[in-house]
């Protein structure tokens, strides 16, 4: 196969018509040159120049592959300007993956803002219960509620999920002998184990209401929001969803509920990439500004940004540079 760097050769040389000269334009040793002249024409079989008295001269064959090499130094400049620098640009695409819940109530409105102050940045949200591949670049960036392992990646704990209990008025105006001394006997609940809830969310319910029976389980959050709003039962959501949806109120319990680590994550190879790097600073701002909302916050440790911590490369010590 002909060898694009053996063309440049023969360009500077066909253009210059001497070793010397050609040499200089590209920086190398003379010998270089006539190496690589001999290398295109054994790869073509074909003369492209000859040596005389005054300089190298052009072969008719010479010629044609001069006027289809220069298009593909065209080609390959305009190819050069078009990518040049784009990585530094706060422009392009992102691609950003979580769980639903955290995708439609944190990210969402967190891209909105983002936009305002990138308009050339685009983010494409991909709401997916699966780990998807920062390595096989199925994903830029990665919100997650459990610490990767993966190797390759740079990880960023950038807040938590608090949980609250929570009932609609209804039921909690026909139930209203709420015991948990007597571990909820009488009452129903509704169990999840999804990509929101897991299982130390799942086992802080059981133990609260041992005697309480299981009316419902879903795998879906969203599914349990909307049985706890028409009553179903008593509910263990995340603060984000429970707070702010009408028609449910939250129940005072006697312990807390675990809360659950947010993990933003970029594979190592993109984390200094313009766009990328804007992404993730923006998401990490928009935790931090919800932990220090002045209302009692969702998300967050204590309602203090405590819970924000630095890069670490999974599989490495320390915080990279």
């Amino acid at each position: 196969m002909l060898d694009w760097d053996d063309l440049r050769f023969y360009l500077a040389l066909a253009r210059h018509g001497g070793l010397s000269a050609a040499a200089n334009e590209l920086h190398v040793a003379q010998s270089t040159v006539g190496r690589r002249l001999a290398s295109i024409e054994a790869s073509l079989g074909v003369r492209l120049l000859n040596r005389t008295p005054d300089g190298y001269v052009m072969t008719r064959a010479g010629e044609d592959v001069l006027t289809r090499a220069e298009r593909l130094e065209s080609e390959a400049v305009a190819l050069e300007r078009l990518v040049s620098g784009q990585d530094a640009r706060l422009a392009g695409l992102v691609r950003v993956t979580s769980v639903e819940a955290v995708s439609s109530y944190i990210l969402a409105p967190c891209f909105a803002s983002l936009i305002k102050l990138h308009p050339n940045i685009m983010i494409e949200l991909v709401p997916d219960p699966r780990e998807l591949s920062l390595s096989m670049r199925e994903a830029d960036i990665s919100v997650r509620l459990t610490r990767p392992t993966q190797h390759d990646l740079v990880i960023r704990r950038i807040g938590t999920v608090s949980f609250g209990l929570y009932a609609s008025p209804a039921y909690l105006e026909q139930h209203r002998s709420l015991d948990f001394a007597d571990g909820c006997s009488g009452h129903y609940l509704i169990a999840q184990h999804n990509d929101i809830q897991g299982e130390a969310q799942m086992e802080w319910l059981l133990d609260l209401a041992p005697r309480a029976r299981i009316a419902l389980h879903t795998g879906s959050h969203e599914a349990a929001v909307s049985a706890a709003v028409h009553g179903c039962g008593l509910a263990c959501l995340a603060r984000f969803r429970g707070d702010y949806r009408s028609g449910l109120t939250q129940v005072a319990i006697p312990t807390s509920v675990p809360s659950s680590e947010v993990w933003l994550v970029v594979h190592k190879d993109n984390r200094k990439v313009a766009r990328i790097r804007a992404a993730l600073n923006h998401i990490a701002e928009h935790m931090k500004n919800l932990s220090q909302d002045p209302v009692p916050s969702p998300v967050g440790r204590n309602g203090s940004a405590e819970s924000v911590g630095g890069e670490v490369e999974v599989g490495q010590s320390g915080v990279p540079s």
